[in-house]
């Protein structure tokens, strides 16, 4: 199994403040996914960004969390527009000399 990184960006159409409270409300659920190692959430409040990076065990619990309710959720919300998603191969032996949390 390898391990697979997502990357999910967007822009974001509201205060940094609330989307700082759609941060909190999504993150309990999502600690739930089945698969997911860790996710960190991001925002750039100078340039209405947001964005998300997961670690998940392997390629089907990504799917899987692409495929579910969250992300269909997330598509929904007027809030997020320009959404894109990327999925990554982890280099793990050069990530573990960097101190990288895989």
């Amino acid at each position: 199994m390898t391990k697979k990184l997502l990357q999910i960006n967007s822009r974001s159409s509201i205060p940094p403040e609330e989307l700082r409270e759609e941060y909190e409300g999504a993150a309990t659920p999502i600690s739930a996914v089945a698969g997911l190692e860790w996710k960190i959430f991001a925002l750039n409040e100078e340039t209405a960004e947001a964005a998300g990076i997961y670690l998940f065990k392997d390629a089907e619990s990504l799917q899987a969390y692409l495929e579910g309710p969250i992300m269909a959720a997330m598509k929904t919300k007027a809030a997020f527009t320009d959404v894109t998603v990327k999925v990554f191969d982890i280099a793990e032996e050069a990530t573990l000399k960097t101190r990288g949390p895989v």
